[in-house]
């Protein structure tokens, strides 16, 4: 028996719901608002964001289904029984090089936006080297761990986004909202895609589902999880447009920063909530870069079955730091993102689906 209440190396329905929304709430609710009011016009990319949402969340419900069919194997050991073992490390070495960039990509994000609001004299690099060591001594410790700490940072996170909103009710103005469906069907869908964008993640269950104790759950806990980003999205960008109007919204670099520089607490007591804003999310972040450097490893390990995880943190390391670095300023950084987005919707949802769809077909499941 284990000798505490988390003394094992499972976790449960808490920590699914959590963990795939702290993942998906990551760097995407910072430029979400600014992307989705490009591309269309008044407050109408609310109705991108809501599209967008829907089929992210049939998508991530389509994954959980997926792996609940075959419980305590991840993505090696499973399409190894619906296809082959070839195939199967194919499309492992592939999705850890996917979830690699996906570090790489928040590693520089967070140095970036670290710097532009926090430490305005520190070089980027060294910000993102000391965040990288932070991340791998996260991953240095069992995984279970990791996805545990969604559920100390989730509610913190959580609280901080919807001060920020009540906050700013004040400066709420109805009238930038208006006027409403103004926008053609093609500028709507040309919205849903960055909005899908920023709600990619949930494609970490492929690997976590191994220390997943309650299957039966996975699907309910994920639609769950993916609905609580999607409804944060939704009020963020109602509030960004009903405070700043669209014009502006589309052309500030970090929306939902500024809108944290808008709070003032009475009485003096923080001047300068965005500081607090910011120090908080890159909490957030952390935990999303630690899950994805997790995954990362958890994939490679289940090819390279004898090569121990400090022997891979240690030869993935510098790679995904001078990865990190590479981008020159920040529209290269943008092309890198918009990249990894796009091989993210090949592993989120067309490849689950696609697992799922011969799975059924064959009649394979659980352990074959």
């Amino acid at each position: 028996m284990k000798p505490f209440e988390y003394g094992d190396r499972e976790v449960g329905r808490k920590e699914v719901l959590l963990g795939v929304a702290n993942m998906v709430i990551g760097f995407g609710v910072l430029t979400l608002p600014r992307t989705v009011a490009s591309a269309t016009h008044s407050i109408d990319g609310w109705i991108s964001i809501s599209l967008g949402g829907l089929v992210v969340i049939f998508f991530a419900g389509v994954l959980a289904k997926l792996v609940s069919r075959f419980p305590k194997k991840n993505l090696h050991e499973f399409t190894s029984l619906i296809i082959n073992k070839p195939i199967a490390t194919i499309l492992t070495l592939l999705f850890a090089s996917y979830m690699m960039l996906f570090v790489c990509y928040e590693m520089r994000c967070v140095a970036e936006i670290s710097k532009l609001y926090l430490f305005d004299r520190t070089p980027v690099e060294v910000i993102c080297f000391v965040f990288f060591l932070v991340t791998v001594y996260a991953v240095s410790g069992p995984s279970t761990v990791i996805l545990r700490l969604n559920l100390l940072f989730m509610p913190v996170i959580l609280f901080i986004i919807l001060l920020l909103i009540v906050m700013n009710v004040g400066f709420f103005e109805f009238k930038t909202t208006k006027p409403f469906f103004q926008t053609g069907w093609i500028e709507i869908l040309r919205g849903s895609k960055e909005t899908i964008f920023s709600f990619l993640g949930f494609e970490i269950l492929l690997f976590y589902n191994a220390f997943i104790n309650d299957p039966k759950n996975t699907v309910k806990a994920t639609i769950i999880g993916m609905s609580v980003p999607v409804l944060l999205y939704l009020l963020v960008f109602v509030f960004v447009v009903g405070v700043f109007g669209v014009e502006v919204a589309e052309n500030t670099l970090y929306p939902t920063a500024e809108l944290a520089k808008r709070v003032e607490i009475p009485g003096g007591f923080f001047e300068r909530f965005e500081s607090v804003f910011f120090t908080i999310w890159v909490v957030s972040l952390f935990s999303t870069a630690s899950m994805s450097f997790d995954v990362t490893l958890l994939a490679l390990a289940s090819i390279f079955k004898k090569v121990k995880r400090m022997t891979l943190i240690f030869i993935l390391s510098p790679i995904i730091y001078i990865i990190a670095m590479s981008p020159q300023n920040f529209v290269e950084t943008s092309i890198f993102g918009e990249w990894i987005s796009y091989l993210g919707i090949g592993f989120s949802m067309f490849m689950p689906l696609l697992l799922l769809v011969i799975a059924m077909m064959r009649g394979v499941k659980g352990n074959g």
